[in-house]
């Protein structure tokens, strides 16, 4: 696991959910080299609406369903790594918006004990 406490780089991919790269979703696709470039870790979320260059807005709201929802794929780490990680996003995203912004990072701390996947139950005590 990447150690990562302190002054950090966020990283956040604006795109649609629609959006793909050979036929697989393209965020999906950022996970995953982002996952194999060592990076601390990669997240996906999903909009309710919003609109972007081509001022067409897309939303979830019943009447006006679209399919074509917003992303954001946000990847925080160090600045070296996620700047060494920008000439992927250069091949990958041709429509959307890619921002960098400085954060400090508090807590990182993954999952330990039982099989991979598994919850922790409790805090320990001591």
């Amino acid at each position: 696991m990447t150690s990562l406490t302190g002054r950090a780089l966020r990283l956040t991919v604006y795109i649609g959910e629609d959006d793909t790269w050979h036929h697989k979703p393209l965020y999906s696709e950022i996970v995953h080299r982002a996952h194999a470039a060592g990076l601390a870790g990669a997240s996906v979320f999903r909009g309710i609406e919003g609109f972007g260059a081509s001022s067409l807005i897309h939303t979830s709201r019943l009447l006006s369903l679209s399919e074509d929802l917003p992303v954001a794929v946000v990847v925080v780490d160090t600045e070296e790594r996620v700047r060494a990680f920008l000439p992927q996003l250069d091949e990958l995203v041709e429509e959307g918006l890619v921002t960098l912004e400085e954060c400090e990072v508090v807590r990182y701390v993954g999952r330990t004990g039982g099989p991979e996947g598994t919850k922790p139950k409790g805090k320990k005590s001591l």
